[in-house]
């Protein structure tokens, strides 16, 4: 054929025909290629390891797709209208009042209200515009920001500032419940004190974790290691979703960290000076929230622990 200004398509190549015709085919010999070449046969244990991979690349999807859709979620909240900080918090207090009581509900609401106020006046010391806390029913409150400081150290200022405003909040509801003697407001500074103290675990995207990254970011996967093991003794949903969001956050900032470049050097670069009062700062912050702990520990008369909540 002359060669012309336009081409033809390529034909998908059929299948070579048989001496005999279609009917050599159905002659061939079970377990052997009509075509001359024998077949592999495939292990039924080879079978059964290919359906159980299968299966479990099929769960860990499902799992992956289900923690990104919560974390969809959580980032669209701001975004909503409707759910302001005020409407956010009512339904946080109703939703907490089916076990508590309203009353304990408020408080405990207030309480985290009080802790992330403290980012966000830290953040906006940096410079930072952050939205006001918005709470969601179990899981505890947020804030949102486009970023934590210019370097690892605004980090931890950041992210201490939750848990130094979270402490006095527990500390002012001890004082009330001693002046007035109420076992409501000194378990309210107990589950204060308890949650600012969680918060310091040395792990992304806790509190403890941002301190870390001005201290010793080695330390994340310490605190990794931490939260798994407190998920066998306590399981928590809570727990598995710091542990998804904590591992994915640590493997990510490990290898920025090992490219080693100029931008995530400046970023890390934390003087001795700094770094010892950050490392002040959090040793004093776990010592004064266990103390406080201790401090407003209720027991039974029959000698077990009494909780509230």
């Amino acid at each position: 054929m002359d060669s012309g200004d336009f081409s033809l398509p390529t034909p998908t190549p059929s299948a070579p025909t048989l001496p005999g015709g279609p009917s050599a085919v159905l002659a061939a010999h079970p377990g052997e290629n009509p075509f001359g070449a024998p077949t592999r046969k495939t292990s039924p244990v080879r079978n059964l390891r290919k359906r159980i991979g299968s299966a479990l690349a099929a769960v860990g999807a499902l799992i992956a797709k289900f923690f990104a859709a919560i974390k969809g979620a959580l980032l669209l909240l701001p975004k909503l209208k409707l759910l302001t900080t005020a409407g956010t918090a009512l339904i946080s207090v109703a939703a907490y009042s089916l076990f508590w009581g309203w009353e304990f509900a408020a408080g405990f609401v207030v309480l985290l209200f009080v802790h992330e106020m403290g980012h966000v006046i830290a953040l906006r010391r940096e410079g930072i515009k952050a939205s006001a806390p918005m709470f969601v029913p179990f899981l505890g409150a947020l804030i949102t920001a486009k970023s934590l400081g210019e370097n690892a150290l605004a980090e931890a200022r950041v992210g201490l500032a939750g848990p130094i405003l979270g402490t006095i909040g527990a500390g002012v509801c001890l004082v009330i419940a001693e002046a007035t003697d109420s076992d409501m407001f000194r378990a309210l500074a107990y589950i204060g004190f308890f949650l600012n103290l969680f918060n310091l675990l040395p792990v992304v995207p806790l509190d403890g974790g941002r301190a870390m990254a001005a201290m010793a970011p080695w330390m994340w996967f310490v605190g990794l290691g931490a939260v798994v093991a407190l998920a066998f003794v306590f399981p928590s949903f809570i727990l598995l979703i710091i542990i998804f969001f904590g591992g994915l956050e640590v493997w990510r900032r490990w290898k920025l960290r090992g490219t080693r470049s100029l931008e995530q050097a400046a970023y890390y670069r934390v003087s001795p000076r700094n770094r010892l009062l950050v490392g002040v700062v959090y040793i004093g912050l776990i010592a004064v929230l266990a103390l406080g702990m201790d401090a407003t520990h209720i027991l039974s008369s029959s000698g077990h622990s009494f909780r509230s909540i």
